[in-house]
């Protein structure tokens, strides 16, 4: 009977072994996808500013030919 026990005990480790790696994993997971998506939310005003940058100053050279 204490012999069962013990058996059981490597199991237990085992199994926190593995819930503790699977959530570590869904963190570093969650963590990628979000930089990943605040890149890609930087690269958008990036562009979005470039682009009135680039408006703005057409509108200076448009001033400048009148």
């Amino acid at each position: 009977n204490d012999h069962q026990a013990l058996d059981n005990v490597p199991l237990l480790f085992y199994i926190l072994a593995l819930k503790t790696l699977v959530l570590c994993l869904g963190f570093a997971a969650v963590k990628i996808y979000q930089s990943k998506k605040e890149e890609k939310a930087l690269k958008l005003q990036q562009e979005e500013r470039r682009r009135l940058a680039q408006k703005t100053q057409e509108l200076i050279d448009n001033k400048k030919d009148d």
